[in-house]
């Protein structure tokens, strides 16, 4: 097993090196050879020199091709022109050969956000993944799913895993996935909501972690057909319980990521996001986001989404900060979520609206608890006689407490914080509405 990394040798000063990786620049000049080699950590130069090393290297190094695998042997030293580190090999073997190629390289300096790559980078996503750029990013979405896990976990939160294959929807069954199992037809999920809500009631504290699916074609620069979902739930806790909660979970995660100066983004080009430091963010009612709206000329219907239209210009508005939208109306939201009893147009709910123009992170819910309440919901958006969510109504008649929920998409958060146009080049292979699904 492989025990040594190129960011492991960058930190030595000298001395003999041993390096597994992959050939990513060739540069022939005369009796020398620049190759360099790269690894999950970083890259680094290997010369060799046709009159230091003997036939057999000389040949193989002449044989190269970008993507060979290589197992590199020899000194440390400093390049005198660039001050760089490189190896000065004595031997080298090839570790897995490279038969075919593709234009350009994977791991060349390329745009991965150039809409003229765009085709190419899905189609090969299992090669192209090798960019360094790729491999970042991927890197900063493991640490932050890690950071909000162990966030969770200090919190008192106990991790769920809830089902994939679900017989309930939380929106439409149109805009879920369906498929047959036994001749019954059920959903891979869109929210696992519901099944938080009965372990809550065990718990109290409960989070999961894990993918959801979308039917409704969008082709938005922030949606997917398959995605990760952060989604908790709290008993006895209302609206400004969650939002609290979540103000102080974007805070922290914000805050630990800025410590860390390997989050500095130049190889992005793109500025990494700190917007999230400071609480609580702002609120605006969505009944006075509608006002506002009308007044800067954007048409928005009273009870549809504000769209990302209304969301830029809220954006404006409120500048370098996220901020919430707060009483979402009935009409677009699910039945499980309490009406506002000052106002029954709208509900107990909040959307965060990232900061930059980068449209809604996050919704917020305080969640029914009284089973007649639930009922009614239930009768207003034509559930309350379908009997695939009597286990739902089950859990509202014994000893339901008040309990208020989040979720959250693990893309839409990694888009924000390293500034990415598009939440396809946040997750390692992604499902896009009218790509068929390859690789």
């Amino acid at each position: 097993m492989k025990k040594v990394y190129v960011a492991d040798i960058l930190r030595r000063k000298c001395g003999n090196v041993e390096l597994l990786g992959w050939v990513s620049r060739i540069h022939r000049l005369g009796k020398i050879v620049f190759i360099t080699v790269d690894d999950s950590t970083g890259s680094i130069q290997i010369v060799i020199n046709k009159n230091s090393v003997d036939k057999q290297l000389w040949d193989k190094a002449g044989k190269l091709v970008l993507e060979t695998a290589v197992k590199v042997k020899g000194k440390m030293a400093n390049n005198s022109l660039h001050k760089n580190k490189e190896i000065l090999a004595d031997e080298l073997e090839i570790v897995g050969s490279s038969d075919f190629s593709l234009s350009p390289s994977p791991r060349s300096d390329i745009d991965i956000f150039d809409p003229r790559f765009a085709k190419l980078l899905l189609d090969k996503r299992h090669i192209y993944i090798r960019n360094p750029r790729y491999i970042y990013i991927l890197k900063v979405r493991h640490i932050i799913i890690g950071f909000i896990r162990r966030w969770f976990d200090g919190e008192g939160f106990v991790e769920i895993q809830a089902p994939i294959l679900t017989p309930v929807n939380l929106y439409e069954d149109k805009s879920a996935m369906q498929i047959k199992i036994d001749k019954r037809q059920v959903f891979l999920t869109q929210c696992v909501g519901f099944y938080l809500e009965a372990a809550v009631h065990a718990l109290e504290k409960v989070y999961n972690i894990g993918p959801s699916f979308r039917a409704e074609e969008t082709h938005s620069p922030r949606h997917l057909m398959e995605y990760w979902h952060i989604k908790s739930e709290v008993a006895f806790a209302n609206l400004e319980d969650i939002i609290d909660l979540v103000e102080r979970l974007i805070k922290d995660l914000t805050i630990e990521l800025g410590k860390n100066q390997c989050f500095n983004t130049p190889i992005l080009g793109t500025k990494f996001c700190l917007d999230g430091c400071n609480i609580p963010f702002p609120r605006i009612k969505y009944t006075e986001a509608i006002d506002y709206l009308h007044a800067k000329g954007v048409k928005v219907e009273f009870g549809r989404s504000l769209g990302p239209k209304g969301e830029v210009e809220l954006s404006r508005k409120f500048k370098d900060t996220l901020f919430w939208i707060t009483g979402m109306p009935r009409k677009v939201e699910p039945f499980p979520y309490v009406v506002d009893s000052a106002d029954s147009r709208v509900t107990r709910t909040a959307d965060l609206i990232a900061s930059r123009g980068f449209g809604e992170l996050l919704g917020v819910a305080e969640k029914i608890s009284d089973i007649n309440s639930l009922k009614g919901r239930m009768r207003e958006k034509g559930k309350l006689n379908d009997l695939r969510y009597k286990w739902v109504e089950e859990v509202h008649q014994l000893g339901c407490v008040p309990h208020a929920a989040m979720g959250m998409g693990v893309e839409r958060l990694v888009r924000w914080i390293l500034g990415i146009p598009h939440v396809k080049d946040t997750i390692p292979f992604p499902r896009l509405f009218r790509r068929r699904v390859y690789p």
